[in-house]
């Protein structure tokens, strides 16, 4: 099939959506499909065969575009209009596939086109207003109600990556369009050795230590601040901390603190990373972590992590709970001190070895790339169905 694809991202970051779009790329292009991604006008040209990347003009010198909902965004969305309509002006698609807010653009051209709409929600629209500290009004909050309403009722298939939003879905009565696929995909390893991508941290590698990884970005929902906070806690101070990912900005904000907390000699930073170098820090860890506070979907990195067979401790959150259990990890509360015995109780007890290798069985046969494959086919079989079932009318 001929997919119109509309990212509101910049296309290819290593960030959220967009890694989500990659392997979206991936699986489709190894489908058989073609796909024409109308995308920002930032980001690397990562791409597959029969995909092309379709950049929408550099008008307002834009280079920054923060994670999640802002107003750069509002024109840079409206330029994504103008691309989609060009394209579908000259070219025949046989569906739309949009990510996130794109979706409102998405439905409204798959009517005037008559084809179908498929959804990809990562995530809650009126949800991102809170996580990401963008609008406290009653009112821009119920705009986003409404509006994700009408996407998921004009949309002829969703995507959603996690069970909370299969169950908010559901809820609002279109959990019959749903798939859940989750992000459990991983990017090769860079050709770089291990050595090379540890350079930052040599210090640490001259030297017997233990290492605890972070991977992410440091916005306030992540807990890296909390995480930095269990630092002082943990006693053993052959324990280092490595943190990779993070802004320029937010890195040094992240010093400043380790700084008063007196923890930044044990702390190595280093900043953004290609995804495709992960693994190398992940094989060097000793005791992953993910110190999220808040949020309800679940981490790209959990599945990483599980697949790597070293010990995880996360927060005991609905975030992480939904997929993680106590067999298969050390959960926590989300707070310094329980997260600090959380990280020695991975590093020195056999059990919490014992928890790695069962997430590592259960991981490579859950999470594979056939079966993302076959559900993503699910995916386009449902945009495609004549009669879907009526909606249930709840009370």
């Amino acid at each position: 099939m001929k997919i119109l694809m509309l990212a509101p991202e910049p296309y290819f970051q290593s960030r959220g959506t967009p890694i989500s779009v990659y392997f979206r790329l991936k699986a489709l292009s190894s489908m058989g499909h073609e796909v024409d991604l109308v995308t920002y006008h930032r980001g690397e040209d990562r791409t597959f065969p029969k995909i092309d990347i379709l950049r929408i003009p550099d008008l307002f010198g834009i280079r920054k575009i923060k994670i999640g909902p802002s107003w750069a965004k509002i024109p840079l969305d409206f330029l994504i209009l103008l691309k989609s309509v060009e394209q579908l002006l000259k070219k025949r698609y046989d569906v739309i596939f949009s990510h996130e807010e794109a979706a409102l653009i998405g439905v409204c051209l798959s009517k005037i086109w008559s084809i179908p709409h498929i959804y990809d929600m990562h995530s809650s629209l009126p949800q991102q207003l809170v996580n990401f500290n963008f609008s406290t009004s009653p009112m821009i909050r119920n705009l986003f109600n409404r509006m994700e309403r009408f996407i998921l009722k004009s949309s002829s298939s969703v995507i959603v990556i996690c069970t909370d939003l299969f169950n908010q879905i559901k809820e609002m009565g279109f959990g019959h369009k749903g798939v859940l696929l989750e992000n459990f995909l991983e990017f090769e390893t860079s050709p770089l050795t291990e050595k090379e991508v540890m350079r930052p941290c040599s210090d640490f590698q001259s030297r017997p230590s233990k290492i605890v990884l972070y991977t992410g970005n440091f916005q306030t929902y992540q807990g890296v601040e909390l995480l930095l906070e269990a630092v002082p806690r943990v006693n053993d101070r052959h324990v280092k901390f490595v943190m990779v990912g993070g802004t320029p900005e937010a890195v040094n904000r992240m010093k400043s603190r380790a700084s008063q907390l007196k923890v930044l000699p044990r702390i190595c930073f280093t900043g953004q990373v290609d995804p495709s170098q992960i693994p190398h820090f992940i094989q060097r860890a000793d005791v992953l972590v993910s110190p999220r506070v808040s949020g309800t979907n679940t981490p790209l990195k959990i599945y990483s992590y599980l697949k790597s067979g070293k010990p995880l401790v996360a927060t005991d959150l609905w975030t992480h709970t939904q997929v993680l259990d106590e067999s298969i990890c050390v959960l926590v509360k989300p707070k310094p001190e329980e997260m600090a015995k959380g990280i020695q109780y991975a590093l020195f007890n056999e059990e919490a070895k014992k928890r790695a290798g069962a997430a590592k069985d259960m991981a490579q046969q859950a999470y594979t790339f056939p079966q993302y494959k076959q559900k993503m086919g699910q995916v386009i079989k449902n945009a495609f169905r004549s009669q879907p079932p009526r909606q249930v009318k709840r009370a």
